[in-house]
């Protein structure tokens, strides 16, 4: 269900709604997964990485709140351009799912940095088709990796958690290829920075922020 149209947001800037939120459904578990046995190499070269886990809004702050990310975009990808809408991916029926694409400095963060924050703070990787309260294909933890290299990385990295046994159940997250990035509406960019006090900012997504800079001080930057 989407969290509000746009004639929603509209009201959204005027201070006047207040978010649906559901109570008794708890924000995700924090584990501080482990550093990543198989990294990329250092080109030197920024590079651009895509994730997937659940509601977009959260998952961009907690990037944009991590050193050596250049920018975080909100969108869409795992369907085609012409479902790239926030209403029609809200449906759950576009095969998109809410993503947040980065593009960091590798010399400063590497992609597998990226992912063991993911796995610990970002979204729960054993939930299927849901994270917190949202719940839909379209809040699906999901890796869209855009080089061979990255697939590398995020397969060794599922496989070395699993064997690890950091989670109480299986990773569900997927590792969907050749899918392309779609910038979501104008609204959605930079929500959690432009309104802190947003009811369901300050209780799904505040608290993945918190723990970016209790658990990876050295990857914080304010």
């Amino acid at each position: 269900m989407p969290r509000f149209t746009p004639f929603a947001a509209a009201l959204l800037a005027g201070g006047a709604l207040l978010a649906a939120m559901s109570p008794g459904l708890a924000t995700e578990q924090v584990v501080m997964a482990p550093a990543a046995a198989v990294t990329e190499p250092a080109t030197g070269l920024k590079e651009t990485a895509i994730f997937a886990g659940g509601c977009f809004w959260g998952v961009e702050g907690v990037f944009s709140h991590v050193k050596g990310v250049i920018s975080a975009t909100s969108g869409y990808a795992g369907g085609k351009a012409s479902t790239a809408d926030y209403e029609m991916v809200s449906s759950g029926t576009t095969g998109h799912a809410e993503s947040v694409r980065v593009v960091f400095d590798p010399d400063q963060v590497n992609y597998a940095d990226l992912l063991r924050i993911y796995f610990s703070v970002v979204a729960d990787p054993t939930l299927v088709n849901r994270q917190g309260p949202d719940t839909g294909t379209q809040y699906r933890s999901a890796l869209f990796p855009t080089t061979p290299a990255q697939q590398k990385v995020a397969r060794a990295y599922i496989d070395q958690l699993t064997a690890a046994h950091v989670y109480s159940r299986p990773i569900a997250t997927r590792i969907e290829n050749g899918q392309a990035f779609f910038p979501a509406e104008a609204y959605h960019q930079d929500f959690m920075a432009r309104n802190p006090t947003y009811p369901y900012i300050v209780h799904n997504d505040r608290p993945k922020v918190e723990a970016l800079k209790r658990l990876f001080p050295k990857n914080w930057k304010a």
